[in-house]
């Protein structure tokens, strides 16, 4: 029971005792006490007397055992208090290193990519020039299969020339002619 059970206990007990009293005392000779505020005092004295007996422990208890939950409570939320601003510059210091990392990131990634593009440029002006050299080669080689081509015809028409005039009966001078002009076209000597 709790305080409050207990003052209802005795108050109730009071005044049952106090009941029994003025039924002996209209019994047994003794007379009815009128005087409503001395037997109320008397009540109240005793009433008082025993909570202040009893109810020091029990209240004395409950502030101590509500004292001591209460420390418990502060201690608790001052350690994790503690705890958070700890944990908070812990996470504030890796944020900031995650931020220096990710700037030196973003720093080797331009450098690389500036590298990368010079080196891009470089082999694309290796490639144009190679092209260029084997476009040239590509046009020096036609153009020496057109004149050796050209020479071929030059000769088949010059042997064909030939060939014609010596079954009409060319004298030896314009043969001898025919074949000197002949190997000159031919870039001869």
């Amino acid at each position: 029971m709790g305080i409050m059970g207990n003052l209802l206990l005795l108050v109730a007990e009071a005044s049952a005792v106090n009941a029994e009293i003025a039924e002996a005392g209209a019994e047994g000779g003794f007379g009815l006490n009128f005087d409503i505020l001395s037997t109320n005092l008397v009540n109240l004295v005793i009433i008082i007397g025993v909570l202040l007996y009893f109810g020091r422990k029990v209240v004395g208890k409950t502030l101590s055992d509500r004292h001591e939950r209460i420390e418990t409570v502060i201690a608790t939320a001052e350690r994790r208090a503690s705890e958070s601003a700890s944990s908070l510059a812990e996470q504030q210091q890796k944020l900031a290193q995650a931020q220096a990392e990710a700037e030196r990131i973003r720093k080797a990634a331009e450098e690389n990519a500036k590298v990368a593009r010079n080196n891009i440029l470089a082999q694309a002006t290796q490639d144009i020039q190679r092209m260029k050299e084997t476009a040239a080669q590509d046009l020096n080689s036609e153009r020496e299969r057109a004149i050796a081509q050209l020479r071929q015809q030059v000769v088949a028409m010059a042997l064909q020339k030939v060939e014609s005039q010596l079954q009409t009966g060319v004298d030896e001078a314009a043969q001898q002619q025919l074949i000197d002009r002949s190997i000159a076209l031919m870039g001869g000597r």
